[in-house]
């Protein structure tokens, strides 16, 4: 059967997952089914550009050959594939589930053997790059699991997709996605930590944007991170955070299975530990450098616990 042909569901259609279900019908001409989320907008969106929205995700999988997952987080990968009415109701053998949700790779492992034994592959493929990149289809896509499966759903991956890199087999995709976190929120805690220290010492913020534009230490976090800072918008880095925590958790986790020495790691953590402690979860990352700053009584920009 030819991959145009493809029936695709798709589960998580919620800040990154919209885009990634809009340029699969879109830019590959796939049929896509999908289910409501808890924010009804991006759903009907997707249905007034040709999805069909059902009522669970069995039936999501009885009207599909690959289903995509784009979820929060491990727990709700699991009951979505094996709880009731889920995924399992009505896999076929055959079918291909694709989860670009950031899952711990023990998880994985185990649900991808549950499901080989039915006759259906699993892949992990989580992410890189944010929501605004899932609009434009420029994101980055980490692919563990069996070739001939990652062949067959590569060319769907290719609409949302700029970069996809195949690595290994299954929970390789999240173990590669996890360190990868690890270097971007740490990074962007430093940053954070000196923007803090840059107010504290009554550095002017477009100085030091400036300064650290032009040298060495200047990266994609940075430049994404200091539009907050300077001007409040803190669009240009959508990650929640409390996706960070959680995302961080997993390689303080990585870390204590494998007996690995982890000193930045254990900090980063309590960082945005605390900063999802003091209610500003579902604030962007920029944010994060305000949360800094509070802690020493300095205003970078105002707090707000609602965004």
């Amino acid at each position: 059967m030819s991959d145009r042909r493809l029936r695709v569901g798709f589960i998580g259609a919620g800040l990154m997952g919209h885009g990634i279900a809009k340029n699969i019908i879109e830019k590959g001409g796939y049929p896509l089914v999908t289910i409501a989320h808890r924010n009804r907008k991006p759903v009907e969106d997707l249905v007034q550009r040709g999805a069909k929205e059902v009522a669970s995700a069995a039936q999501v999988a009885a009207q599909s050959d690959v289903v995509f997952l784009c979820l929060p987080g491990t727990e709700i990968v699991r009951e979505t594939i094996f709880g009731e009415n889920g995924l399992a109701d009505e896999l076929r053998e055959g079918m291909i589930i694709v989860d670009t949700t950031t899952t711990f790779p023990d998880a994985s492992q185990e649900m991808a053997g549950l499901l080989e034994k039915r006759g259906v592959a699993f892949l992990d493929a989580p992410l890189g790059r944010s929501p605004k990149e899932a609009e434009a289809g420029k994101l980055g896509c980490y692919v563990g699991g069996p070739q001939e499966a990652v062949d067959t759903v590569a060319p769907i991956i290719g609409c949302f997709a700029e970069n996809m890199i195949r690595t290994g087999p299954v929970g390789s995709g999240g173990t590669c996605k996890i360190l990868n976190n690890f270097i971007t929120l740490g990074n962007c805690a430093v940053i954070a930590e000196a923007v803090a220290m840059a107010k504290r010492l009554d550095v002017d913020l477009q100085t030091l944007f400036d300064v650290v534009s032009s040298s060495g230490a200047n990266s994609r976090m940075f430049q994404q991170m200091m539009p907050w800072s300077l001007n409040g918008d803190s669009s240009q880095l959508q990650g929640h955070l409390e996706t960070a925590m959680k995302d961080i958790s997993y390689y303080s986790e990585l870390a204590r299975r494998t007996e690995a020495s982890s000193f930045m790691g254990s900090s980063v953590f309590e960082i945005y530990r605390y900063a999802n402690n003091k209610g500003y979860g579902r604030s962007f990352l920029p944010v994060l450098s305000g949360i800094m700053a509070d802690l020493n009584g300095d205003v970078v920009q105002p707090l707000d616990t609602r965004k």
